[in-house]
Parts: structure tokens; sequence; C-alpha cells
């Protein structure tokens, strides 16, 4: 793409976003933490009734981006998989929209003095959706055989034994001291859900068919999944909540494009869609016709980010003052403006503003700066000869039609210092072979959700261990640091609070030197509801919600 001649950068670029600012200020996310230290929220809270809440009605869902590659991806396979598993297979914990742990399996979960020790006590009277029963075993052998080499990773590298003590009682023994938030954010985590042993065990976990029709001991069971189109669920009459979940269906479906999602909320075809399903510009459209609703709650443990990584297995991006050169020539503001039209912040490190245990300014910045980015370039022996300096290859994993902007301004910004880029936009599919399996790129335009808790989800993207090939939203770029692998290890370890805060501080302020991987925008995340949709932000991290609180007024 190439400036019209008498347009500045910023007009030329503009023109081919079809600028226009969208109005009000961007909403606070940020909240005290409050109740997350300790257990302080009765189990008998989780089975409450709401007086209010109407039986029946079947809920349409959906998200702002495609269908998943199976129903249930162990260890994440991005939010698609993320979003449809979830409604099927519980966590122990969760954490609501106030950042208090939720009981949810689990009822009880209490730390030893030196912090080594947890037992965990577990909800009784549960039933797999096949009808046998919920047991301590189950939870040992996702630990065993699931959480620890799968899903959690590095989080449960210091377990040295797990166990059940009783029918519905779990410990679980580490050789170093875990502290008790991170313990609790492991129970809630993201792809921390439980799978029935007597289905798994002695299989592959991975490629086990159940994958694509999940049995779990949720609110919701599998139903159909037409390719292309939808996966259906029905209540789960035996449910350990009897009241719960209110409507009789549950159907999460895939438009293609995000004016079929506008669409199909304005005909009521679509009840709720979350994480930013309509281009930030349509907002305001769809709010003023009175049937649709916009909510900002419910992305406090999954805050938005669209990165840029650098692949360090490629000569040129993996010298660091090249990379420093290149985020000059970024203008963070322009693409606020321009492709999310206002609704965001400029990130500075991989933790967020959102985060209210972790979040620091004190950190490197990038300021835009041209002029600066082509002296660093010169003076890192990279002159300009026939008007390039070199040339990368830029992939945009085009999920979100955001991204796909983005990677075409990057390639303009880039090319205004003498970068010389090959642009592809990719699907889905092909994007994450391209990124985290081939890791065929220089640069690479992603996205990842960042949770309260940093390890092991943010701080995979840069630690050693983290570069799993093949694993998608992990460290694709190759960066390996031993000052990093040891600071991390120390923030896994560490159970003083305030020491804690101080190691994450230092974890900032090393990603955002060394920036392999960049977070550039804390998006701005929101629900879309029609009006007469209730209780559909009542978790941290709404799209991995169950659902269970939801339901229809009418």
């Amino acid at each position: 793409m190439r400036k019209s001649r008498g347009l500045s950068h910023r007009q030329f670029l503009r023109r081919q976003f079809l600028f226009r600012r969208a109005p009000g200020a961007l909403a606070a996310t940020s909240a005290a933490l409050t109740g997350t230290a300790g257990w302080l929220v009765s189990p008998t809270r989780a089975v409450a009734a709401d007086a209010t809440a109407r039986q029946g009605g079947t809920l349409v869902a959906s998200w702002g981006g495609l269908e998943p590659q199976a129903l249930f991806v162990p260890g994440g396979g991005g939010s698609s998989p993320f979003m449809t598993s979830t409604k099927i297979l519980e966590r122990l914990l969760k954490i609501d929209e106030k950042l208090a742990f939720q009981p949810v399996l689990a009822t009880d979960v209490r730390a030893s003095a030196d912090f080594r020790t947890y037992t965990v006590s577990l909800r009784k009277n549960v039933l797999w959706h096949d009808g046998k029963p919920f047991t301590a075993d189950d939870v040992v052998y996702n630990v065993q055989e699931h959480w620890k080499p799968i899903a959690a990773g590095v989080a449960l590298k210091s377990l040295k034994r797990v166990s059940a003590t009783d029918t519905h009682t779990v410990k679980l023994e580490f050789s170093t001291p875990v502290p008790e938030f991170f313990f609790k954010s492991i129970l809630a985590g993201q792809y921390q859900v439980v799978v029935p042993k007597h289905l798994y065990a002695g299989k592959d976990i991975i490629t086990h068919p159940l994958n694509n029709a999940p049995v779990g001991t949720g609110p919701w069971k599998y139903g159909q999944w037409v390719r292309g189109s939808y996966v259906s669920y029905t209540r789960n009459e035996q449910y350990w909540n009897p009241a719960q979940p209110y409507p009789e269906k549950l159907i999460i479906r895939w438009w293609g494009d995000p004016a079929s999602r506008a669409a199909a909320l304005e005909t009521g075809e679509l009840q709720v869609a979350f994480s930013n399903p309509v281009p930030a510009r349509d907002i305001d459209r769809l709010v003023k016709t009175g049937k649709i609703a916009v909510d900002t709650k419910g992305y406090e443990n999954a805050a938005w980010t669209v990165t840029v990584e650098f692949n360090q297995r490629r000569e040129i991006v993996k010298r660091r003052e090249v990379r420093q050169a290149i985020l000059h020539a970024i203008d963070r503001k322009f693409i606020i403006d321009t492709i999310y039209f206002g609704r965001g912040k400029p990130a500075v490190s991989p933790i967020f503003r959102t985060n209210p245990l972790f979040f620091t300014e004190d950190v490197p910045k990038y300021p835009f700066d041209p002029a600066k980015a082509n002296a660093l370039l010169d003076a890192a022996g990279l002159p300009r000869k026939n008007g390039s300096r070199f040339t990368i290859h830029l992939v945009a994993a085009a999920w979100f039609e955001e991204n796909a902007k983005l990677g075409q301004y990057l390639k303009q910004a880039l090319q205004d210092i003498g970068i010389t880029v090959k642009l592809d936009s990719l699907d889905r599919a092909t994007a994450l072979k391209r990124i985290y399996s081939d890791y065929d790129y220089d640069i690479a335009v992603s996205n990842f959700t960042a949770p309260l808790e940093l390890v092991p989800v943010v701080t995979q993207f840069f630690t050693s261990d983290g570069i799993v090939k093949g694993a998608a939203f992990r460290n694709a770029t190759g960066y390996s640091n031993p000052a990093m692998d040891a600071l991390v290890d120390k923030l896994t370890v560490e159970t003083d609070n305030a020491k804690r805060q101080k190691l994450a501080h230092d974890f900032a302020r090393l990603a955002a030197t060394d920036v392999p991987l960049v977070p550039l925008v804390e998006m701005e995340s929101f629900t879309l509801s029609r009006t007469n949709v209730r209780n559909a932000t009542t978790s941290a991290n709404v799209q991995g919600d169950a659902l269970a609180d939801v339901w229809l007024a009418s």
C-alpha cells in the first residue's frame, strides 16, 4: 500500500481505515482485589437460586472469533475451544466479577503453614454426564495426567505428590513453597478443567475422540456439533445445583464476519456475544436501537491485547536493538484511535493497567519517534540500500478484523523507516500453524488474554520452558534468557505478597527491555447482549464462564 501524493502518514492511514473516533471515554476496569487471598465466600452462595430468575428458553451465544478446531483442546488451543468446553467441563474454582474466588467442584482449599501442602475438599453428590460419580480420583488423574504435563505445565513443576485421602479430599505436596493466590489461580485457571478419569485413563488425552463430544460435570450436556455452523447443548437435569442452568438449551453459533454477528444481534437471532464480537465503531449504533446493551465487565481476569512477536530464530529481528528501533516506528495512539476507535490504551508491558496486583508504569517505553527508529537502525549497521534496509516477513493472524488492519498499518509504518515488508494476513488455522508450529515468520501479529496471576499464562511467553512446538499462545518467538527464567522461578515460589509484587515488576521491566513479544494495545473488551438477557457477566472471565447464571427475562 502506497501513500497518495500530498497526504501525511496519518492522513493516508486514516483514509485507509475509514477513521472516525468513537465517542465516550474508556471505562475503567481496574478494581480493588477483594477476598482473593483467603477463602472468604461460603460455598452455599453457588447453589442459592436467584429468586427472580426465569426458567426456560434457548440461549444463543457467540463471540468475536471463529469456530474451534475441537470443542475441547487440552492445554489451550485459543479462545474458541475455551468457550465451547467450559459449558460442559468444570474447574475446581472460579473468580467472580468482584475478583473473589468462588467454589465450583472444590468447596474448600487450605494451605499448610509452610505453603508446601494444600488440601482440597471436593463437592459431594456430583455426577458426570454419563451418571458416574465424581470423586477425588478424578482430580488426582487430572493433576497427574492432564494439568501437570499439558494444561498447567510450569505452574505445577514443583509438585511431588498428589493423593486422594478420601473419596472427596485431595492432598497436593510440593517441593517448594507455592503462594496461595498462585495455587488458587491454578485451580481457577483457564485450562484446568476436570475430565472424567473413567473415560480418559489409559488413552491419549490430546487425541481422544471425546474432545469433540465432551462428557463433564457442568450445567450443560453436549448435544450436537454442526460443523461450520453451531454446537448445541441441553440442560443437565442432574446438575449439582438443581436450579441451574435456567434455559433449557444453549447454542454457541459462529458467524464468519462481524457484520453478520451485528445483524444477528439486531434481529434477535443472537442473544449474547462476548469478547468484542463486532467492530467498536458499531457499538453506539447497536445500543441506540434500544434492543442491545453493552457491558465491559467480566474481563478482569482475561485482559485482551494485540501483540507483535519477533522470531528469535531470524538473523535481523533477533537483535534487540533492531526490535527496539522497530517499536519506535509504531504509533500506538494512531492504532487505538483508528483501528480500535478509541476503545483501548497503549500497553507498556505484558502486565496491564487492569491488573491491580502487579501493574507498574516503571518500565522502558518506546514512544512513537520515526527519526529515532531510523537513527537506531543506522547505528546498528543496517543502512538503506536503494531505499531498503532489509526485508521481513510479517504474518498477521486475521482471526480478528483489527489484526488484519494492524498488519497493513505495520507494513506502511516499517516501510517508512526503510524496512521492506512481505505481509500475509492468514485465517485461523493457517496462522496457528505458521506462528506456533512452523515458526515461519519474522514478525507476527497475534493476541493473548492475561489473567491476574502471571504464572504461567503470561510468563510462558518469555520463559525457555514456554517453548513448546505446536502449542498455541506460548513462547513461539524462541526467546530464552537465563535471567528471565530465574526471575520467573522466584516469582513461582515467593509467598510474601510484597516481595512477589516486586518480582513481578522486575519481570515487566526485563520483558519491556528485551521485547521479544510486545503488547501494543490494552484492548477494551465488551459484551453485547439483547436487553432481555440477565446475569451474562458474573465472572471475571466471561468467555469461559459456564453460563449457569444466565436467564432470559422474556
